[in-house]
């Protein structure tokens, strides 16, 4: 299984004009355009998963740099997101002064 990332999309592609787009090339697990949670807009990305890694490599060779619904999108392999146990973001400096130096 290969998931494939695609980038700069229209924000009226939806996941079964994404699924159409690709389908040509082989099996799709999964076609799904992300949308932003509280305005359920489409966020002009989404991923596409293939069940055989050759036409998802005949798919990103097809398929980047195509035009879909008037846009030229992006396809690559998916990267998987990153994940550490670090905790939360920061920033800031520690109390004093908001990070600039007081030396």
């Amino acid at each position: 299984m290969k998931k494939l990332f695609v980038g700069s999309l229209s924000w009226n592609t939806n996941d079964a004009e994404l699924h159409s787009a690709f389908s040509r090339f082989g099996e799709i697990t999964e076609a799904k355009v992300i949308t932003d949670r509280e305005s359920g807009r489409s966020r002009g990305f989404g991923f596409v998963t293939f069940d055989d890694t050759d036409a998802a490599t005949t798919a990103i060779n097809e398929m980047n740099g195509a035009t879909l619904d008037g846009r030229e999108i992006t396809v690559n392999e998916a990267q998987e997101k990153r994940r550490d146990n670090r905790g939360g973001g920061g920033g800031g400096g520690g109390g004093y002064g908001g990070g600039r130096d007081r030396w």
